[in-house]
């Protein structure tokens, strides 16, 4: 093993020991930690959704930056649930007719302004339930989503980095974090900064929140099916595009979704 997590949040070991097989290494005690939630709040989540499905609701997901790709883990995938809707960032364009330009903004996840309007453009039903990925949980259109999607009563699932989001300040004016509005929250368990491996200079490189992220959507969509196949009832679960008869089948059970779920390039 590459050791115990440093101070500044990398993994201690010696010097230089970056590599495919320590990253590897780092990475195996911290997936062990993040399954250990299967029997916890990863079934709690489960449950959220479950509820909201019964309800005829589907699962919003939501993630700026890198946490996007846990928004597409949970929303229009092979072996993925199809009752899902991915939120981004670039809806403001492709759906809100909004300039292009207003994406040339790297800095545009920190805006609280634009949460709003990425949920009305999302138009959820009351029994929606929202997952909402952040490694930090501090910036302002995250945390302004999960109050707002809190002031609507949906339901509310974090996936965000406990280590993380404890070591930095909230960039939004209430001072709260996503966390602080979780119905459930999950911990993906990337240390603080994200990345495992020290540099000999100093730093670290290669991050894991994305990895644990998309582990995390796979528990609770596992858990899920479990919940409705052991009642009985057949899981709205998408076949790959890319196998014989896939479209068709994808096509009959998002018809039972129409103007519900979004599925954009």
């Amino acid at each position: 093993m590459v050791g115990a997590v440093r101070a500044d949040g990398g993994i201690a070991g010696p010097e230089g020991a970056v590599s495919a097989r320590a990253y590897l290494d780092a990475l195996d005690p911290i997936l062990a930690g993040v399954g250990e939630q299967a029997g916890g709040p990863v079934g709690e989540a489960a449950d959220l959704v479950v509820a909201s499905l019964r309800a005829g609701g589907v699962v919003q997901a939501f993630g700026s930056g890198h946490s996007e790709a846990l928004a597409m883990e949970f929303a229009g995938r092979a072996g993925g649930l199809v009752p899902t809707n991915r939120i981004a960032l670039r809806d403001l364009v492709v759906v809100g007719g909004e300039s292009p330009e207003v994406l040339a903004d790297p800095k545009l996840e920190r805006d609280p302004s634009i949460a709003r309007r990425l949920y009305d453009l999302a138009a959820p039903s009351a029994a929606d339930v929202f997952v909402i990925g952040s490694n930090s949980g501090v910036n302002g259109s995250v945390v302004e989503f999960a109050q707002l999607v809190k002031q609507r009563g949906h339901r509310l699932v974090a996936i965000t980095s406990f280590a993380q989001t404890a070591a930095v300040d909230s960039r939004h004016p209430s001072g709260t974090k996503l966390i602080d509005h979780a119905d459930v929250a999950l911990d993906n368990g990337a240390p603080y900064g994200d990345a495992l491996l020290p540099l000999p200079g100093g730093g670290t490189v290669c991050a894991v929140s994305s990895i644990t992220g998309a582990l995390l959507a796979q528990l609770v969509v596992a858990e899920v099916v479990r919940r409705l196949a052991g009642d009985g009832e057949a899981p709205p679960v998408y076949l790959s595009a890319n196998v014989p008869g896939g479209d068709e089948h994808n096509r009959i059970l998002e018809a039972r979704y129409a103007g519900r779920i979004r599925r954009t390039a």
